[in-house]
């Protein structure tokens, strides 16, 4: 039974909340923008209150099931198995959302939440000395989401090794299988930020305003 939380954690992912923030403003978040469904382009289409309230939901798609999880999964191999199992499907949930014709985004927010319900100390350090130290020096979201990405397996090995884990064979390898898939997906699904990157047709944070202004 406890194997359901991986089903049940996939249909919650798969929830669109940007889709539908859209939808209650009149707008398809899809035609707008960068076109993606997830909180940055709700941010820069619809505003302020829609983008963190986007941010807020799509974080919890992550975060709740996993703990919930956690709560009733026993502390073994297969209960780590099915804690990262129910974190991988609420991310595969909102980058394939089925209602969507198996299309989302770019599974950032989602994926932060099932971190930080999976591993909380690793989250910390994703959000404040990766994603907004990086973020704030380019200016760019992109960046700072890919440098997470990357750094986020990094980090598992890193806790692994430094709580002696390593050396006695004991560490979490169902976890670092997590940390490897999510980094690669968050990676994948910003293709093609990397190539306006390449290009210098990335948009930078404030950049729309200050076009307007001008």
């Amino acid at each position: 039974m406890l194997w359901l939380f991986i089903p049940l954690s996939f249909l919650l992912g798969s929830i669109p909340f940007g889709l539908l923030l859209g939808k209650l403003k009149g707008i398809d978040i899809r035609e707008h923008g960068s076109g993606n469904i997830g909180a940055t382009n709700v941010f820069r289409t619809l505003g302020k209150k829609p983008g963190i309230l986007c941010l807020f939901l799509d974080f919890c798609k992550g975060f709740i099931p996993v703990l919930i999880c956690k709560h009733y999964v026993p502390e073994s191999t297969v209960g780590q198995s099915i804690a990262v199992g129910t974190a991988l499907a609420a991310i595969l949930g909102h980058n394939y959302s089925p209602w969507i014709g198996f299309k989302g985004g770019k599974g950032i927010a989602t994926s932060a939440g099932a971190i930080a319900a999976i591993m909380p100390p690793v989250a910390l350090i994703l959000l404040v000395l990766i994603f907004i130290v990086v973020t704030f020096i380019t200016k760019y979201v992109s960046v700072g989401s890919i440098a997470t990405a990357i750094a986020l397996p990094l980090l598992t090995i890193y806790g692994s090794y430094s709580h002696g884990k390593i050396a006695d064979g004991t560490w979490n390898k169902p976890l670092f299988i997590f940390s490897l898939i999510a980094g690669s997906l968050a990676i994948w699904k910003h293709r093609a930020n990397i190539v306006r990157l390449r290009n210098g047709t990335e948009n930078k944070i404030g950049q729309k305003k200050k076009e307007a202004t001008s």
